[in-house]
């Protein structure tokens, strides 16, 4: 929580004086890691990072207006040292289920990092403005075309996290 959250926190702190001066930036957070799914046993780690999307989608309508834009990236499924340090732990420590996907993951090389990083680079980029609150995957999303939908992206709640309701499943209990 430290680091992935308040470090988070505390860079946007230090940078948000430098843009509102500009009258401009973005800001751009590290998500994914069980930010939308639990991941048992790694219970600390999936909040930061869910904790990180709900700080982004508030930091950026609180910013509304300001032509600074504040995103949440999903990268994939990296091999990083994580990764390494997962498969140190063993099934025993994380759950068979995820050792397993740990395992395949290393295997298959995972998500490129550049492919990361070029997302970051396009939320970096004049092309993504005003797309501002919303979590983006690397790997499963259109995000290179995401400008053509940005009216859509700033009227909607797409690629945002929110409570499902029956309603919301065709279910007439709720």
């Amino acid at each position: 929580m430290r680091v992935n959250l308040l470090g988070s926190v505390l860079c946007c702190r230090a940078v948000l004086p430098h843009f509102r001066a500009n009258g401009y930036g973005k800001i751009i957070q590290l998500s994914g890691g069980g930010a939308t799914s639990p991941l048992p046993r790694l219970s600390a780690y999936a909040t930061s990072k869910a904790a990180i999307v709900r700080f982004a989608e508030t930091l950026a309508e609180e910013l509304a207006g300001t032509r600074i834009d504040v995103n949440a990236i999903a990268p994939g499924a990296l091999n990083t040292r994580l990764l390494e340090q997962v498969l140190e732990a063993g099934p025993e420590r994380v759950g068979g289920p995820f050792y397993e996907r740990a395992l395949e993951q290393r295997a298959s090389g995972g998500t490129p990092l550049a492919l990361a990083a070029s997302l970051a680079v396009f939320l970096a980029s004049a092309a993504s403005d005003g797309i501002t609150g919303k979590l983006i995957s690397a790997p499963w999303d259109p995000w290179e075309k995401l400008a053509e939908h940005a009216e859509d992206l700033r009227s909607t709640d797409v690629y945002t996290l929110r409570r499902i309701v029956p309603g919301d499943r065709d279910l007439e209990w709720g």
